[in-house]
């Protein structure tokens, strides 16, 4: 998914830098591969958030556009796992939600434009054996996400969610979503829309347009495994799940 969603936005002209924790090596890869900025800090550091965002901006400019992908865990049952189990996973799948988006949070107020885009997971709605921890972080996840998106939607800040989970395949796809009447526009049964950095579908080469409740027009999908959700016209929904 990261490699397609670095495509879209860099062909839709957003300078695009990265964060990773710790592992040197593919970081430099990557950097070399893509040309892409990388910066190390951990997103479970408050702190860290704060000076490695400052340093970002220094260097490409502000923060547009947020994607919220770092994730870890750390499984047990629950009667095996310990205190570090939690909170390493809460630390940073939750609070690294809140420790990078509050630093930006003033400058796309004062802008009035923003998109924050959260990778939660399917098991943060149903739960998981073995994933209290990570569950939790996941469903925190999406109830920060619907607060947030509250409390900035009139100052076009947009805060969304992808709750994946792969397919057999272990592709991700939003087997959720069908083709419409008309042949070009997609609907989705249960009226939820969401948004986001990529969607996978599994109908490579044609192209959709998503339309949502009220006829507002939401998503271009153009070709397999890519759609760009994240401009400023594509997404106009805010406190929203996409389920994977």
């Amino acid at each position: 998914q990261s490699d397609v969603t670095l495509d879209l936005l860099k062909e839709a002209g957003y300078t695009v830098a990265a964060n990773y924790a710790g592992n040197d090596e593919a970081a430099n890869k990557f950097k070399d591969e893509t040309a892409i900025p990388v910066y190390k800090w951990s997103v479970a550091d408050y702190d860290a958030c704060v000076e490695g965002i400052k340093q970002v901006e220094a260097d490409v400019g502000p923060v547009d556009i947020l994607v919220n992908n770092a994730g870890i865990t750390r499984d047990a049952p629950f009667h095996k796992m310990t205190k570090e189990q939690w909170h390493e996973v809460i630390d940073t799948n939750l609070t690294g939600v809140f420790n990078t988006v509050h630093p930006v949070w003033p400058g796309m107020r004062e802008r009035k434009f923003g998109r924050v885009i959260v990778i939660s997971s399917i098991n943060g709605q149903k739960g998981q054996f073995a994933q209290a921890n990570y569950a939790a972080s996941k469903g925190g996840e999406i109830a920060l996400s619907k607060s947030l998106a509250r409390e900035l939607g009139r100052f076009n800040v947009n805060v969304n969610v992808v709750a994946t989970e792969p397919g057999p395949d272990g592709r991700y796809a939003m087997r959720t979503f069908e083709k419409g009447v008309e042949g070009e526009t997609l609907s989705c049964g249960s009226g939820t829309v969401a948004a986001a950095a990529v969607l996978r579908w599994q109908n490579g080469g044609e192209a959709f347009t998503f339309r949502a409740p009220g006829g507002k027009l939401g998503v271009v999908f153009e070709g397999a495994d890519r759609a760009w959700l994240s401009g400023p016209v594509q997404m106009p929904f805010s406190g929203t799940i996409l389920p994977s």
